[in-house]
């Protein structure tokens, strides 16, 4: 009888066979290394796989995920994510994806206890916060939540753009930094338009002597 993991023994062998079909030269070509133009920064959530979702292939987009794409200037993951990503790699975008009906951001809109996870929605609930007064006159729930799920990701890209690291490469070669948002009702990502591309978006107390 086949066990849960084994599925996914079984589904890597089916995966492979189907990738050397449609290109025998596929698995050559990835031990050669990456090369990607992008950095997603997502959430953890299991229906959010950002090569599917994009119809990209494997290679073409470096990946972090974490609780609701939160970028965190203490977190050391996230920014040595970040470093390999902007000065290995080079790449030429930073994406940060939210979804809607996202389970990290409609627990941090509660005061519900949730563990050790409290720590990490401090920061989405330091978001509603500096956003209350908007927030709280949209009267339907799930609106608030959607509104809060695109709040947070427009404030992680701020967040980034206040890292030495993002900072340091704008001064040396070009970097864009966008923000999106997927919706699980229609398989499509929503561009929030906001990209930054140099320190002029970043208040004057965050910007590094570089």
């Amino acid at each position: 009888m086949q066990t849960s993991y084994e599925k996914l023994l079984h589904g890597n062998k089916a995966w492979a066979a189907e990738k050397l079909k449609d290109n025998p030269d596929f698995f050559k070509n990835l031990t050669k290394g990456q090369n990607p133009e992008y950095l997603w920064i997502g959430c953890s959530d299991s229906r959010v796989p950002a090569n599917e979702i994009t119809n990209t292939e494997s290679g073409e987009i470096f990946v972090h995920r974490n609780i609701a794409n939160v970028v965190v200037h203490t977190d050391m993951n996230l920014l040595s994510v970040l470093y390999f990503a902007v000065e290995v790699l080079q790449v030429k975008h930073v994406i940060v994806c939210g979804h809607y009906g996202c389970g990290g951001v409609l627990a941090a809109m509660d005061n519900t206890d949730q563990g050790f996870v409290n720590n990490w929605l401090r920061n989405i609930k330091e978001v509603y916060n500096k956003h209350a007064k908007e927030l709280n006159a949209i009267n339907d729930f799930e609106e608030r939540a959607n509104r809060l799920v695109e709040l947070n990701v427009i404030e992680q890209v701020h967040n980034l753009s206040k890292t030495k690291i993002v900072q340091q490469h704008w001064k040396d070669r070009a970097l864009q930094i966008h923000g999106w948002v997927y919706g699980f009702d229609n398989g499509l990502i929503k561009d929030l338009n906001v990209s930054y591309s140099d320190i002029k978006n970043v208040e004057p107390i965050f910007r590094y002597d570089l």
